[in-house]
């Protein structure tokens, strides 16, 4: 299926049947030194959940952390005493969203660390509901990598500020946290990201925002603008596994009318 759309009066194709999908699957990666993704059969007396076992279904049972076992999206309950739901904070699931690809800048003090002048210079002026992050170097290692105590990169302070200036409302990245490792729990960016000051929101209009991290975006998507699908578990948690899909915009190519659509 083939959808046309209009966005910013210029003329989209979007299709449908050639999604890019940049999740994770839950358990490849994990961070924060969060336990493994444990999955095991029911058991009720001579009841095993599983067809290996003689069952005539599989009824399997799960334990997993959301924010350390893979691909996930989080609202701004991840910060506040309240703990809002995603499942309640997230309405809509198809955004406008732009992919641009970055390179942490190493410093001595600060470690590895996105800049708001290399977030500027590859926004290149384009700013949209939505922004996917990757870094470079666009490693495989990023779908099966344990990030714990290895001190990633981050996206710097003013870099976030910038973003919520333009209006950036759901923000995708490849990395397991827009913070640092350890940053003594402050949090810097997600507090900017979705107006708090500590406790108390200072900027209403972030509550509805999204942060998703721990994506990966193949180098054979090029940097541009898209269609963004973002799939979560109707989980009553502050984040949830997340299944975010991306369709090609095609500029300029209207579609016709045909027998099939």
């Amino acid at each position: 299926m083939r959808i046309a759309l209009n966005y910013k009066q210029k003329p989209y194709s979007v299709d449908f049947a050639k999604p890019l999908d940049i999740s994770i699957p839950l358990g490849n990666v994990k961070c924060f030194n969060a336990p493994d993704v444990v999955t095991a059969p029911f058991t009720s007396g001579d009841f095993v959940g599983s067809v290996k076992a003689g069952a005539p279904v599989n009824f399997f049972n799960i334990s997993f952390n959301p924010h350390g076992n893979g691909t996930h999206t989080e609202c701004l309950g991840h910060i506040t005493k309240e703990q809002e739901s995603i499942n309640n904070t997230l309405k809509t699931f198809h955004f406008i969203a732009q992919v641009i690809s970055v390179t942490p800048k190493n410093d001595k003090e600060l470690g590895a660390v996105i800049t708001l002048e290399e977030i500027v210079e590859k926004c290149n002026g384009n700013f949209h509901e939505a922004i996917v992050i990757r870094t470079l170097p666009n490693v495989l290692s990023k779908k099966t990598m344990d990030y714990s105590d290895k001190d990633p990169a981050y996206l710097a302070s003013d870099a976030m500020a910038f973003l919520v200036e333009k209006g950036v409302q759901h923000l995708l990245i490849d990395l397991p946290s827009v913070d640092k490792e350890k940053d003594d729990g402050l949090l810097k960016g997600h507090h900017i990201f979705w107006g708090l000051d500590d406790e108390k929101i200072i900027n209403s209009a972030r509550k509805k925002c999204t942060i998703t991290e721990m994506i990966y975006v193949k180098n054979e998507i090029e940097d541009g603008l898209y269609f963004l699908n973002l799939q979560i578990a109707p989980f009553e948690l502050d984040a949830s596994p997340s299944k975010p899909v991306l369709y090609k915009m095609n500029e300029n190519s209207p579609l016709k009318n045909t027998e099939n659509g």
